[in-house]
């Protein structure tokens, strides 16, 4: 066994420095930086953390999660669906040393939450919600996106709530960009989609991925405005901490208040950001591994195990807590990352940039950047989707509809909750139409009915049955038949049992056919399930 797991762990780490695979994720790990770069600060400066924290959990995201990750196109690094909470919990702890503690104790809870099999919760999630959340984010990006092309660049660039931290939302953003917008920034954008959308048709030539050609092409047009009326602002540019030394890059670092173990309000922090970026996490790689081109299956136990792994280290080394984030994993997708080597790439570029470049990388306008995010939003709500989700049925539909809206108009977690319900009143719905069919049969003045009971019969089925059972005229034979069951809830068959007893009272004769008095749940293989999660 030794030696068979050896070879596998062989063949593993061949396939990550394979050319095929290699000339896929370098290109696109550029991207993924490029784009994770200022929402990692932006999300540091919403969250009311030092920038630097931003940079150091994008790294860790890109490198430790990546590794320790069972999922080949995850992206992990700070996300904007806990900014508020970061915000608060900063706040309610008095210091930011104190948070961090909170950061690993979260990490531990997520490690245990991996170790118990936890990830599970990630298979209970219904396609239209999860198809509907990934089609959110891209309106989300659109939307989200369009003031920085249009050259308005606040100071919550991260922020993915309707609701952000300037008291502006979505729309009211939108419409205060339309009436301040900046050519320089326009031409650039406009410029930069036209690359993103036409370079790639041109085979020879798109050797240079597309996103880079529209960064090199974002900070000459810089050059060629600045000196006019129409130059670009610093607002307007990507901001990194400038490092001058070894020394300085050292001093950034901040460690956690180990004397604050024993606060409850720290353990209370913990549990909160354990809980909801586990969640998020969860979300976010069933939505990658929908539009994951060769369509795998991310092990979700050992995800949370990355996750747990990677937020301690972020808490010991002064980092924000992180999640799998959808924006930089479809980036990644959309922009041809094959591998984990991807995500782990640009974890060594953020990095590498941060000691080395800084200076050239807030060159860089944010103009074209929201170009790429733009065309990557494009592809998660493309108008097919909504066209494939209406031809599956209304059932599909509404789920999917409202999960749009719903995280529009809130934040990712809220909405894909409200999706839930909807997606859960409809699948009770089909569970009450569903748990049997009957045929009436008229042989003189008696009537005989036959109600074939269905494979597996639930709770949920309890109502509907008890329906039909009470509304079976008199002097009829009834025939209730569990051949086909090979689960029958305990409800249920009480309420069978009762009728039967009590079912000539009204002149009805039942015979129950292949109906046992107890059923058990039946088993799945353990040892599948297993492999498939770890």
């Amino acid at each position: 066994m030794k030696n068979g797991n050896s070879v596998f762990s062989r063949l593993e780490v061949k396939k990550y420095i394979l050319k095929k695979n290699l000339k896929r994720d370098l290109p696109s790990s550029i991207v993924v930086f490029l784009v994770a770069l200022p929402l990692c600060l932006g999300i540091a400066l919403a969250s009311g953390a030092p920038l630097f924290a931003g940079i150091i959990t994008g790294v860790i995201g890109g490198i430790i999660v990546s590794s320790v990750s069972g999922s080949q196109l995850s992206v992990s690094g700070p996300a904007a669906g806990l900014t508020a909470i970061v915000l608060g919990a900063i706040a309610t702890l008095g210091d930011y040393q104190t948070f961090l503690l909170a950061v690993v104790l979260a990490g531990f809870i997520q490690l245990l939450l991996g170790v118990l099999k936890g990830g599970t919760i990630g298979n209970y999630f219904p396609s239209s919600v999860i198809e509907g959340m990934l089609a959110a984010i891209g309106l989300t990006l659109i939307l989200k996106q369009l003031p920085h092309a249009l050259g308005v660049d606040s100071d919550f660039f991260g922020d993915e709530s309707f609701l952000q931290g300037d008291h502006e939302n979505t729309f009211s953003a939108i419409n205060s960009a339309a009436s301040q917008f900046g050519l320089a920034a326009i031409v650039i954008s406009s410029l930069s989609i036209l690359v993103l959308v036409f370079w790639p048709k041109f085979k020879k030539l798109a050797v240079v991925p597309a996103p880079l050609l529209v960064v090199i092409l974002g900070v000459v047009l810089t050059f060629v405005f600045s000196g006019t009326p129409y130059a670009l602002e610093t607002a307007h540019m990507v901001k990194i901490p400038v490092v001058n030394g070894w020394s300085e890059f050292i001093s950034l670092f901040t460690t956690p208040d180990f004397t604050q173990i024993t606060n409850s309000k720290v353990w209370i922090v913990a549990a909160t950001i354990a809980v909801v970026a586990s969640l998020e996490t969860l979300l976010s790689l069933e939505a990658i591994d929908k539009i994951d081109p060769i369509k795998r299956i991310s092990p979700t136990n050992r995800e949370l195990i990355a996750q747990g792994t990677g937020n301690i280290i972020s808490g010991l080394v002064g980092g924000l807590p992180m999640t799998s984030v959808i924006v930089r994993s479809s980036a990644n997708v959309n922009s041809g990352g094959r591998t984990k080597m991807s995500a782990i790439f640009h974890g060594c570029w953020l990095l590498l940039s941060l000691l080395f470049i800084p200076g050239l990388i807030n060159m860089i306008p944010l103009a074209c950047l929201a170009a790429i995010l733009l065309v990557t939003g494009y592809k998660l709500t493309r108008i097919s989707l909504f066209k494939h989700m209406y031809h599956k049925g209304w059932d599909q539909f509404i789920p999917f509809v409202i999960t749009v809206f719903a995280v529009l108009l809130t934040d990712l977690l809220k909405g894909v909750a409200i999706g839930m319900l909807f997606s859960i009143f409809y699948l009770l719905r089909t569970n009450m139409r569903n748990p049997f069919f009957y045929k009436i049969k008229e042989e003189g003045d008696k009537k005989n009915l036959r109600i074939t009971l269905a494979e597996e019969v639930s709770f949920l089925n309890k109502a509907a049955i008890q329906v039909v059972l009470t509304n079976i005229p008199k002097e009829t034979n009834v025939i209730i038949d569990g051949s086909n069951s090979r689960y029958i809830d305990p409800d249920v068959l009480e309420t069978i049992f009762n009728y039967k007893h009590n079912a000539y009272t009204k002149g009805i004769i039942v015979n129950l056919v292949d109906i046992r008095k107890h059923y058990t749940v039946p088993k799945l293989d353990t040892k599948i399930i297993e492999k498939i999660n770890n």
